[in-house]
């Protein structure tokens, strides 16, 4: 399996001032490491909710540290200061709307303020970046989806896509724990 390198992403004036503890990076590594067989490297970023930084660290991970997969947590929401998804669009090549829609489903499933988030997804040259929510529960739900009891998938999450996504625009073949997400690829 190939190795890839992932950009982690919180987005947080409190957290990156260390007025309280991140959660969105390790909730993220905890999920990945569950989830994605290959073996991985990070690059992680806590930054506050500023869109030309975002933006910056954005193109830095795409542009110059060539990660395939970019994943943001936070400032998705109505706030002022939430400008996470305005500085991926303001970077974007291509805007993949699907991956938006399904967060907010798989969120409608929980909450019925998802209708409040602003979570995208989209490719930037050979890259996939997706802004998910800022809470840890959510972040694994929005990847993961929604299962039964029995562990049967209701609503998919956004991650089932990834690996195909990934695969199409040229990046590395993403492996998933089927027993945590089964990933759509096309055949070898």
């Amino acid at each position: 399996m190939t190795a890839i390198k992932i950009g982690l992403v919180s987005v947080s004036d409190r957290a990156s001032q260390g007025i309280y503890e991140d959660k969105g990076l390790p909730a993220l590594k905890n999920w990945l490491n569950k989830a994605v067989l290959n073996e991985k490297q990070y690059i992680e970023h806590l930054i506050p909710d500023e869109q030309d930084l975002i933006e910056k660290t954005l193109i830095d991970l795409v542009d110059h540290q060539d990660c395939p997969l970019v994943l943001t947590t936070g400032g998705t929401g109505p706030y002022i200061r939430d400008v996470t998804p305005d500085a991926t669009l303001a970077i974007a090549d291509k805007v993949m709307p699907g991956f938006g829609e399904q967060m907010r489903q798989v969120s409608l499933y929980f909450v019925p303020t998802a209708i409040l988030s602003r979570q995208v997804g989209v490719i930037r040259k050979k890259s996939l970046i997706l802004n998910l929510p800022g809470r840890p529960n959510a972040i694994r739900e929005t990847l993961e989806g929604v299962k039964d009891q029995d562990g049967k998938v209701l609503i998919h999450g956004v991650f089932a896509a990834v690996p195909m996504c990934i695969d199409v625009i040229g990046g590395p073949r993403i492996e998933t724990d089927e027993k945590v997400v089964k990933a759509f690829l096309p055949k070898k």
